[in-house]
């Protein structure tokens, strides 16, 4: 079992910043792929980026590249999304995802990932 509570949601203006974190506690989380996921409410989860367990790989949906950076804390069991330039519409709930394959299912499904945190919003006003 892994265990993931995400932090750093809040309220913010349009341009502005915030930085998500994601602790983990339970199994070995240097053994896990990391991803983050977006939801709002009345659509499927959306992927947003995903960081290989060593950190080495990192990918991102088109709609984020450039504004959104993800890192990992191997020693601190902590992974983190670094949102820059936040647009109204990445207005959501976000969730750190674990998986130890993600890719046998594809690493942009939900089904890829073994293990969810319960999400923390992230509002972006106008």
């Amino acid at each position: 079992q892994v265990q993931l509570v995400e932090s750093g949601g809040g309220l913010v203006q349009a341009g502005g910043s915030l930085r998500l974190s994601c602790a983990a506690s339970g199994r070995t989380f240097s053994n896990y792929d990391m991803g983050w996921f977006r939801q709002v409410p009345g659509k499927d989860h959306e992927f947003v980026a995903i960081i290989t367990r060593s950190g080495g790989i990192t990918n991102y949906a088109d709609s984020v590249k450039g504004r959104f950076t993800t890192s990992r804390d191997n020693a601190k069991k902590t992974v983190y999304l670094q949102m820059n330039s936040l647009k109204p519409e990445d207005t959501a709930v976000y969730y750190c995802a674990a998986g130890l394959y993600p890719q046998r299912k594809g690493i942009t499904t939900t089904q890829g990932y073994d293990y969810w945190g319960q999400g923390t919003q992230v509002t972006v006003s106008s």
